[in-house]
């Protein structure tokens, strides 16, 4: 039979190793207040006090840890639909090509060395 101190210990280990866990892989941009880094090395000293200053403090929201944060996040706005690849698209390569000739007619031409 655990006697109570065991329980608590046990329990203690479990979030602390859980929130170690977590920080390690929760990606810097995600992490709040406090730069990843400090997150870890806060958790790893003060197990305990540290286990739950992460999780009341340092946890990414729930809303932003579902989504892997984008480099650009215009693209993540809602009701915007992913572009075909152009590649597919004949009109857009042959209007790319036309403007590309265009360019090519009325750029200026360099002089020619004898």
């Amino acid at each position: 039979m655990l006697y109570l101190s065991e329980a608590i210990g046990l329990v203690t280990l479990v979030l602390w190793l859980y929130c170690l866990l977590d920080v390690i892989t929760t990606p810097d941009v995600l992490c709040r207040n406090l730069p990843k880094i400090a997150w870890v090395l806060i958790v790893l000293l003060f197990p305990l006090v540290g286990s739950i200053a992460w999780l009341a403090a340092g946890r990414p929201e729930r809303a932003q840890a579902v989504t892997r944060p984008s480099a650009f996040p215009e693209y993540d706005r809602p009701g915007r639909f992913a572009a075909t690849d152009p590649d597919d698209d004949e009109e857009f390569l042959r209007r790319c090509r036309e403007r590309a000739e265009e360019q090519r007619r009325n750029a200026p031409k360099k002089p020619q060395e004898d």
